[in-house]
């Protein structure tokens, strides 16, 4: 019994036999909660200064590069300009 294709049918490409593909489960990653990250507490002008009396300090050095108005940042073992990098380090106490 062979069957007789029309002329549409012998046009469309035939399609390939579907096999059947085995398709591998991958089990699902458990997310774990992540700690809450602390907010640094911001701090102000009043860090920088310490009043005495009718005496204002200031707690930390001014920039040699920049000049006055520029602090540098206090670190464990130097002092750093945030503006131009500029670094002393701190004297060790022995």
């Amino acid at each position: 019994m062979s069957k007789k294709m029309t002329k549409k049918e012998e046009a469309l490409p035939k399609e390939p036999e579907k096999e059947e593909k085995k398709e591998e489960v991958k089990p699902q990653k458990v997310e774990k909660a992540k700690p809450e990250k602390k907010k640094k507490e911001e701090k102000g002008v009043h860090a920088l200064y310490k009043i005495e009396g009718e005496k204002i300090t200031r707690l930390r050095p001014t920039c040699e590069r920049c000049g006055p108005g520029y602090f540098m940042a206090n670190h464990q073992d130097r002092y750093t300009c945030g503006h131009c990098g500029f670094t002393r380090y701190k004297q060790v106490e022995k």
